[in-house]
């Protein structure tokens, strides 16, 4: 009878360890917290453009693929195909935020973050403000939700651009360029 007290605890002892056991393999372990994708390391890595422009602060965010042989604009493009909305970048769509109304090319923008889309044209680009800032690329991008569209008449650059590059000045001029076309207009 003096076992029988040994043999209890080790029988629950062991009961026990098949409960934890079997709760184990039951319970799904706790998932790692996923870490933030670098950007940077995208074949069209990112980039941000800042300028103040008379007081006004104006950033743009996008990312910049590169030819790699292929043609930037025609009507084949896989890139930036004329005649239909582009991201204007790669990878998200483009945003562009202003922190104080503007006017882009006489037209009136108000505060605020939008996505940058163009409609790339061999004698005229539609640049295109819509209040649906982020989405990826162009796949959920929706005229109804157009604030502003300009056009601009693009212009031949002397020399190409192999990775897309957008600036913008102080004098409030934004330039889209790549390949051998530069498309600009002007914040005000």
């Amino acid at each position: 009878m003096r076992f029988f007290p040994l043999a209890v605890l080790a029988s629950a002892a062991l009961l026990s360890a098949a409960a934890v056991a079997q709760a184990q393999t039951t319970t799904p372990e706790p998932t790692q917290a996923k870490m933030p994708e670098d950007k940077s390391k995208r074949p069209s890595p990112p980039a941000v453009v800042k300028t103040t422009v008379r007081g006004t602060d104006v950033t743009i965010d996008y990312s910049r693929p590169s030819l790699k042989g292929r043609a930037a604009f025609g009507e084949k493009s896989p890139l930036a195909p004329v005649g239909e909305v582009w991201r204007t970048g790669a990878n998200e769509a483009t945003t562009f935020t202003v922190s104080k109304p503007v006017k882009i090319n006489g037209q009136a923008l108000a505060a605020g973050t939008y996505g940058l889309f163009t409609i790339p044209g061999a004698t005229e680009w539609t640049i295109i403000f819509n209040k649906t800032a982020k989405q990826w690329g162009a796949y959920e991008y929706k005229a109804a939700d157009d604030v502003l569209r300009v056009k601009v008449k693009p212009t031949a650059l002397t020399s190409p651009v192999e990775q897309f590059t957008i600036t913008a000045d102080k004098s409030g001029k934004v330039a889209l360029m790549w390949d051998k076309t530069e498309a600009a207009f002007m914040v005000k």
